[in-house]
């Protein structure tokens, strides 16, 4: 096995000098073929350069190794200087980093470790978890390690602490400055140890950062760099945390993900418990959280100290293989009603109620505060303690307790109401100087104009709270005439107002105005007054009669005695009320006439005034068109001679007279032929008459095989038109049916004994067939019918067996 692992060994080292060897043929053969004016180094390009250096770095060669290689290939020490040289040049500036490796690179940017655990958005806890078990209130502070936003992470461009202990993969960086220039990075090893080239390897694993500093710069100045960090000495040196490692911490107890978490060197406790997800809020303790170190609790976490005060005491850094235990939680209590935060809350051994409010932010701004009422589990079943102010700061809370904070009553102590007509309305102090009623009626600006002094009243709370009534004489109040009345808490004083005593008086105005409706009464309104504010007279009224109707107001019936006054006025149109008044009694006439509430006045319309009314005629006429009906007694003659007559090819048995959308029967031909008889119709508005060419079919519809439209002819019979409609159904009513003339006439079939007299077909006719009233047997087949008739006898035989036997 010795031997073995000596030769693989030995291969492993042949095999890094062959890429090396064969690194530098490429290399040189591309440096052979370009011009040799200068050094061979400053003809390479800056990724050719870095190239080199990560090749050779990559294979874990030394940069002394890289150098007797270089050489090796025809570099001189002058390349290899410059090679070195720009390398650093190159990091300086950022265009690239490497790691695990001794470089003369002067970036100091400090990276997380890619091997630390993180905390997806999915792992994050679902809102049920963070609820107590009756899906209640959540558990305080569990909604800390729900928020994304707040992960805890270490910031990695803080300076270095002065108490981080240095450890393997930790990487130190050394810059050295003044008469001596050098910048180092030195990677902690496995083992504990950084290498400087050409030195010892030096340990400094386990101690502080300052310890390392003291130790590197104390080898550093054996080592040649002579004061280096003397003063004095113009040689200075500074140690720095260049790139840090990542360590394992073990989170165990209840916690929503206990396990094993890689986290950077300088993560916290807090860090570590986000990556868990936290303590688990059904069993886990948010307040005694250990942080164990070698077997020793070196710190006790209460997560409530940085949720309410924003202490970071307890977030400590961790170290590696340390272990944070989540332990159980003893007493959680519930705490619910008129406080700021409600929640679950976990107290610890001789904390109180009073400090159990301090977690829930304290009482709600209309929180009743003289006691607290607790439900507490007992060993067999549930009591209730009233917990009172003098006894929160002594109270013990148990686990399982649940505190309801009630709400102040929505009553006042000392609250007086007063309302109605009065200036200024609304809820006052009963207060020295506002006892009575006087004193408060003076407190709200006194009284208004309108207010009722006959009677006064106030609603009062008696002691049951039943309402009380007591009423009193405010006029006499207010004079002083009787004693003024002191006011007890929750009084309600109600000062009325005259139109609370009465009807809404308005006054209706009808007739020939542009809006009649009912006005709301003015006193000293004048009829002019009203028509004004009713929109003025329509164009058809007559201002010179306008009727004022009036109620009389009397106590006893008389049959004598007429119900309403009737008052007759003449208005012009410009609304001055002429002097003389209509139907009364003279000596009132100059008298200006006021207008009272519940007053009629109705504008009547001039019996003379007739707005236009238009009528219609239309078809073959000479000039179809509207006409306004000219004089009362115009008629269906009158129009057609007004439309210029009819057309040669006018058709009159069709003519369709029109009322009101109906059509009217009436016969045109025999108006043209004699105006005086009866079918010579009055016009009257929105008339409108159609006379059509002649028509060539004739309609057949109903109950017939083929409804349809049928060529009228001359020498056709009802039948032969029946005929063209494929004859009658076996549902048709032939002795019903009835023929629709154009001009909107009905004439129907007449049948004597065993004979039926069919109507005359007309050109332009709709002939009409009605179908027989609906029969469920006829919609039945043969077949249904037989198997109905087949059930039916089925039935009647079982029953006539049941009732044999």
């Amino acid at each position: 096995m010795l031997t073995k692992d000596k030769l693989s060994y030995s291969i492993c080292r042949n095999y890094q000098f062959s890429f090396i060897l064969l690194l530098f043929t490429l290399i040189g053969m591309n440096w052979a073929a370009a011009q040799q004016a200068g050094s061979r180094a400053n003809l390479m390009s800056d990724e050719q350069v870095l190239d080199f250096y990560r090749q050779a770095q990559s294979r874990g060669l030394t940069e002394s190794q890289i150098e007797i290689a270089a050489m090796s290939q025809g570099f001189t020490q002058a390349d290899i200087a410059i090679l070195r040289r720009r390398n650093a040049e190159i990091q300086t500036k950022g265009a690239a980093q490497s790691k695990d490796r001794v470089t003369t690179s002067s970036s100091n940017a400090r990276t997380l470790p890619s091997d630390v655990s993180t905390r997806n958005a999915t792992d994050s806890l679902p809102t049920t978890t963070r609820r107590d078990a009756n899906g209640g209130l959540a558990v305080f502070g569990a909604s800390l390690f729900a928020n994304a936003s707040l992960s805890f992470e270490p910031n990695l461009r803080i300076a270095t602490p002065r108490n981080y202990i240095v450890g393997p993969d930790d990487e130190i960086g050394i810059d050295i400055s003044g008469a001596s220039s050098d910048n180092l990075k030195l990677k902690v090893a496995p083992e504990g140890t950084v290498k400087i080239q050409n030195l010892p390897p030096i340990f400094v694993s386990g101690l502080t950062i300052e310890q390392a500093q003291a130790r590197i710069v104390d080898r550093l100045r054996k080592s040649g760099y002579q004061g280096l960090g003397v003063p004095g000495s113009n040689t200075f040196v500074n140690v720095t945390l260049a790139n840090i490692r990542s360590i394992k911490v073990t989170i165990v107890g209840e916690v929503v993900r206990p396990g094993t978490y890689t986290i950077s060197s300088l993560g916290s406790a807090f860090n570590a418990l986000y990556l868990a997800g936290g303590p688990n809020p059904a069993t886990g303790s948010f307040r005694k959280i250990n942080v164990i170190r070698g077997n020793h609790v070196v710190r006790t976490i209460d997560l409530y100290d940085y949720i309410l005060r924003a202490d970071q005491r307890d977030n400590i850094r961790l170290m590696d293989q340390d272990v944070i235990r989540v332990a159980d939680y003893q007493t959680h209590v519930e705490l619910t009603g008129q406080v700021r935060r409600p929640a679950i809350f976990e107290m610890l051994p001789g904390e109180t109620v009073k400090t159990m409010l301090s977690f829930a932010g304290g009482f709600a701004d209309d929180a009743y505060r003289a006691s607290i009422t607790v439900r507490r589990n007992t060993d067999r079943e549930r009591q209730i303690k009233t917990i009172t102010e003098a006894q929160m700061a002594d109270f013990v809370p148990q686990s399982g307790d649940t505190y309801f904070v009630g709400k102040i009553l929505e009553r006042y102590e000392n609250r007086v109401q007063i309302g109605g007509a009065i200036m200024r309305p609304g809820d006052f102090a009963i207060e020295p100087g506002t006892e009575t009623v006087r004193q408060l009626i003076q407190r709200a600006e006194g009284l208004r104009n309108d207010a009722f002094k006959n009677r006064a009243m106030i609603v009062r709370e008696l002691p049951n709270l039943d309402k009380e009534n007591i009423s009193f004489d405010l006029g006499k109040l207010m004079k002083g005439e009787i004693a003024d009345i002191p006011l007890m808490k929750q009084d309600v004083l109600t000062i009325l107002s005259i139109r609370d005593l009465r009807e809404e008086y308005f006054i209706n105005v009808e007739g020939a105005v542009n809006e009649p409706s009912a006005i709301p009464f003015v006193s000293n309104m004048s009829i002019a007054d009203l028509v004004a504010n009713a929109g003025g007279f329509r164009e058809g009224a007559k201002p010179s009669l306008i009727e004022v109707a009036r109620r009389i107001r009397q106590d006893s019936l008389d049959a004598n005695t007429p119900a309403l006054e009737i008052h007759r006025f003449s208005i012009d149109r410009d609304l001055q009320i002429s002097a003389q008044e209509i139907g009364n009694d003279p000596a009132k006439s100059k008298v200006p006439f006021a207008l009272q509430p519940f007053d009629i006045v109705y504008v009547r319309t001039s019996p003379t005034y007739e707005p236009q009314q238009q009528v219609y005629i239309g078809g073959q006429v000479m000039q179809p068109g509207s006409y306004a009906i000219f004089r009362p007694r115009e008629r269906i003659a009158d129009l057609i001679k007004r439309a210029g007559g009819l057309k040669p090819q006018a058709y009159l048995a069709a003519a369709q007279f029109k009322r009101d959308g109906l059509n009217v029967g009436t016969d045109i031909s025999k108006v043209i032929e004699n105006p005086n008889t009866d079918d010579n119709l009055l016009l009257s508005p929105n008339d409108t008459l159609f006379i059509p060419r002649r028509p060539e079919v004739v309609s057949i519809q109903g109950a017939v095989l083929n409804p349809a439209l049928v060529s009228y002819k001359a020498s056709y019979s009802f039948d032969d038109y029946v005929s063209d409609a494929g004859g009658f159904t076996e549902n048709a009513v032939e002795k019903k049916t009835y023929v629709i003339y154009p001009n909107g006439h009905k004439k129907r079939t007449h049948k004597f004994l065993f004979f039926k007299t069919w109507p005359e077909i007309e050109p332009g006719s709709t002939v009409i067939v009605p179908f027989k009233p609906f029969d469920v047997r006829s919609r039945l087949s043969t077949g249904e019918r037989i198997s109905i008739l087949s059930l039916l006898a089925t039935l009647a035989f079982a029953l006539t067996n049941v009732l044999r036997n």
